[in-house]
């Protein structure tokens, strides 16, 4: 390395850095705040992707199907589930894609995709949010079946649900690929079976249910009032693109061997879940509708209910402990993904506000004590209003990214990989930061009713068309300029698998880091690795006089792809 700064005397080169003891245990961090080395990715694109959708098992689908189809009868919450569903396979195409081709979690994504290293704490903090709001969510339904199999109180089953996750998401991925696996097979039965059994008892039940129209006066025909509020439920849903980007960022590198794999196994498990997720919710609709009479309005949205009632011809006494044994296998696989989840993201968010890392474990605590006191405050029964309130922000955030993706980077108004190290971010972006803030404040007073009822009830579609259209926009006015703080150092061809994968060692930390975690630094003798920042910043504020360059080229995707 050859050290040109002379214009500026660099400071005196600090002590090196030592992580806490779990920070610095990778087989339980899983690269939390950083990128995720080739080295680590040690899975097959099918393995990765059968992970990724094992993490999809939640019942809460039937729950939110159950309450749109309820509350807007069959025809307007049936095109309310599947217009939510288009709308999230579309925005995460481009983001699978991004967080499979870099290694990268949706945080680190978000940073370099028109936000900024301070402008994406506000994602973290609203994706954190996502994993709490949903295990609360999910823990609810596995209580209630608990309840319902063994008598055990809602609050204790709050705790046991919360309680059981912990040893598994302490391990990290590799656990919970193990977890995912083995209750595979006792989910698809329990999943299929319900189904099956009314396709034989209740043939005519469908078709009973095309003409339902609802249980608050709704109606059988459609409403666009019905549809808008709909979708907004259904929409709440599109923060989950980031649950699956968690698991998506440790599939293997691109190559022309594994190419057609590789790209299957992204687009199912990035937005391919959605396909499952809207059969989800209009079957668990169904299920609900034809129990609707048995156990009446209120338990029919609690998913052990229905599939007790759908299980009874086949089982009999058997059915209550089968459905039992079902909804708790199913909770288990969700939420242990929404521990994990949420770890990581409050792990980024507390990273940038405090400087410091004790590692991700720990926040796998302060998740689950606030899923926990959801739970005992009872949130399900408050569950389409918070959903309609927060997809107002998840899909302002989401499309803002995919607009960066799709529309910014084709377009050369951003860089044309994602940088993700704060050596070479800004700390706010305004291109994606500004249009997610703007269009979901408007989204808001939109849902509070400030613009009319049809405003209010499509505030989503408000959020989503002013981000979409706001990201570019501001990036075209800004000329781009915010989102590199200085450029990445290139010197030689495009990058190989073999440029990605050799390592460089961190001249802080002495840890050996592959190339996509490296940068330049004016102040150190050497590399620094992406969570550095013992140098002030110097190398952004522009006042060294020069920078160490490393002899290697920018990041870019490895080829050939």
């Amino acid at each position: 390395m050859t050290d040109t700064a002379t214009s500026t005397p660099a400071p005196e080169k600090p002590a090196t850095r030592h992580y806490a003891k779990l920070a610095a245990d990778e087989s339980r961090e899983d690269y939390s705040l950083r990128y995720a080395p080739h080295s680590f990715r040690r899975w097959g694109p099918g393995t990765v992707a059968g992970t990724a959708l094992g993490g999809i098992a939640y019942l809460a689908d039937f729950a939110i199907g159950a309450s749109i189809v309820f509350a807007y009868g069959f025809t307007s919450g049936a095109a309310a589930i599947l217009a939510a569903a288009v709308v999230i396979f579309l925005t995460g195409i481009p983001i699978a894609r991004a967080c499979a081709t870099y290694g990268l979690d949706m945080d680190l994504v978000t940073r370099g995709a028109g936000f900024g290293y301070f402008g994406s704490t506000l994602t973290s903090l609203i994706y954190a949010s996502f994993t709490f709001i949903f295990f609360a969510l999910e823990g609810s339904i596995m209580a209630q079946a608990m309840h319902q199999a063994v008598g055990l109180p809602l609050e204790v089953g709050y705790l046991l649900t919360t309680l059981v996750v912990i040893p598994i998401v302490f391990k990290g991925m590799g656990a919970l690929a193990k977890v995912q696996a083995w209750t595979q097979p006792v989910w698809l039965i329990g999943l299929v079976l319900p189904f099956v059994v009314l396709a034989f008892h209740a043939p005519d039940a469908w078709g009973a249910f095309a003409d339902f129209g609802g249980t608050q006066g709704a109606g059988s025909g459609f409403s666009w009032i019905g549809f808008g509020f709909g979708t907004g439920i259904a929409l709440s849903l599109i923060a989950q693109i980031g649950e699956q980007a968690d698991y998506l960022r440790f599939m293997p590198a691109k190559t022309r061997a594994n190419s057609r794999r590789w790209n299957l196994a992204v687009l199912a498990a990035g937005p391919g879940w959605v396909i499952i997720g809207a059969a989800k919710q209009l079957g668990g609709a169904f299920l609900a509708f034809v129990a609707l009479e048995a156990v009446g309005a209120t338990h029919a949205l609690e998913p052990i209910a229905p599939q007790i009632e759908a299980l009874r011809p086949w089982l009999g006494g058997l059915a209550l402990p089968a459905a039992a044994l079902f909804v708790i296998v199913s909770q288990i696989k969700i939420n242990v993904t929404n521990a994990y989840s949420g770890s990581l993201s409050w792990s980024n968010f507390f990273s940038r506000v405090t400087h410091r890392h004790p590692g991700r474990v720990w926040y796998i605590f302060l998740n689950l004590g606030i899923a926990l006191t959801l739970m005992e405050l009872n949130m399900f029964a408050m569950l389409g209003k918070l959903l309609g309130f927060y997809s107002n922000v998840g899909i302002a955030w989401i499309a803002a990214v995919a607009a960066d993706l799709v529309i910014n980077k084709r377009l050369g108004l951003s860089p044309p990989y994602i940088e993700f190290k704060r050596a070479y971010l800004y700390a706010v972006n305004p291109a994606g930061f500004g249009a997610m803030v703007i269009a979901s404040t408007v989204s808001i007073l939109a849902f509070f009713g400030l613009f009319g009822t049809y405003a209010e009830a499509f505030s989503t579609f408000i959020a989503a068309g002013l981000a979409l259209l706001l990201c570019p926009l501001i990036a075209w006015m800004t000329s781009g300029k915010y989102y590199l703080a200085r450029p990445n150092t290139v010197n030689g061809p495009d990058v190989t698998v073999e440029d990605v994968t050799a390592t460089h060692v961190c001249a802080v930390c002495e840890t050996a880091y592959e190339l996509p975690d490296i940068a330049d630094c004016p102040v150190q003798t050497g590399p620094i690795c992406s969570l550095d920042a013992t140098c002030g910043d110097v190398c952004r504020k522009g006042t060294a006089g020069g920078a160490v360059v490393l002899p290697m080229p920018s990041v870019r995707p490895a080829r050939p792809v």
